[in-house]
């Protein structure tokens, strides 16, 4: 229960549906926190709804564990000039890993989120789309197997957003109208993403040249750009938008290009990084990729490597960073994830 409206539902329909249900919310954050689902009162948030559910509450405090699969991650990932996702990274060793583990030990059978996912049986278990198309949270999910999908539930992914605020305002639960968790959980909404950083690392200036070498101008620190970006790069000379093509942190260099420069047709997955729901894809496979919680389903092929997977868009998309995760989703029934793996 992270104090959020969709976690409350959740709690509320299996309460509701005769099961045995025990409320749990994770400590993960012990620094400053605004923002996402870590602060003080968002703890406090779900204690109440908890009560108004008549079940027990607990607060499991994974910091230690959080700092050092999450933020320290995070950290060295920008360090080298690459793009993690650390919502995801939270899901695959906190959420899904050690809170598993915890229910384990307690001898609970299900683990259940708010996620607006579902999970349906057939030869094996498959991870789909949520029912409202605006909220689907499978990307963040797209690295779980068949282990974590036997023992979660996602109670309110077969409803919409609005289905489940309407649900906790006939309930009455004090969340109802609580907006929905937009920043990563750790960072506060005052310092901001550099902020949170230039605590934690050195930030190098670079120089910025286009696609011939030519000075473009400059960046305060290398260490926060990413490829595909806009903000901050200007414009050409004539006149178009520029866009970061290139980042290398050691050269302290930035390469920055119009639109059409900044469109890639190909990205690279090593092997290490991927997982799959159930079976692999194979040479020749066609998937549709996501490269973004809320980014555009892109058809596919797919190329076995030497050292994992090459995944060729049919029509060229904005750029991968590195550290991104790609979502691959089954080329004939799209709203299921087949796997995932993090660019290079």
């Amino acid at each position: 229960m992270s104090g959020g409206v969709d976690s409350s539902v959740a709690a509320a329909l299996l309460v509701e549906q005769g099961h045995e249900v025990v409320g749990a919310t994770l400590k993960l954050w012990g620094g400053h926190s605004d923002s996402g689902c870590c602060s003080v009162a968002d703890v406090d948030d779900a204690r109440r709804v908890a009560q108004q559910l008549g079940i027990d509450h607990h607060v499991f405090n994974l910091t230690e564990e959080f700092d050092r699969h999450v933020v320290g991650p995070y950290v060295e990932a920008h360090v080298g000039g690459r793009t993690p996702n650390p919502c995801i990274e939270c899901n695959r060793f906190i959420k899904f890993d050690r809170l598993l583990e915890r229910a384990d030990r307690l001898a609970f059978e299900r683990l259940a989120t708010g996620h607006h996912a579902r999970v349906t049986a057939g030869r094996s278990l498959a991870l789909r789309r949520g029912a409202d198309a605006a909220k689907d949270q499978s990307y963040v999910l797209s690295m779980l197997g068949q282990h974590a999908l036997a023992r979660v539930l996602f109670p309110v992914g077969e409803m919409t957003k609005d289905a489940v605020r309407a649900h906790a305002v006939r309930l009455g639960l004090r969340t109802a109208g609580k907006p929905d968790s937009q920043d990563v959980c750790f960072i506060g909404s005052a310092e901001g993403r550099g902020g949170f950083l230039s605590g934690r690392m050195a930030f190098h200036g670079a120089e910025v040249v286009d696609g011939e070498g030519q000075p473009a101008g400059s960046v305060e620190a290398v260490e926060l750009v990413t490829i595909g970006q806009r903000r901050g790069m200007g414009h050409g000379a004539d006149g178009q938008r520029r866009y970061v093509v290139a980042v290398d942190v050691p050269a302290r260099r930035v390469t920055v290009g119009d639109a059409a420069a900044a469109l890639t047709s190909a990205v690279a997955l090593p092997g290490a990084t991927l997982t799959w729901v159930d079976r692999p894809l194979g040479h020749g496979d066609r998937a549709v990729a996501q490269v973004s919680a809320h980014g555009r389903p892109a058809p596919c092929a797919i190329e076995r490597t030497d050292d994992g997977l090459m995944v060729r868009f049919d029509v060229p998309q904005r750029p991968v960073a590195p550290g991104q995760t790609i979502a691959l989703y089954d080329a004939a029934e799209p709203d299921a994830v087949v796997g995932a793996g993090i660019a290079a």
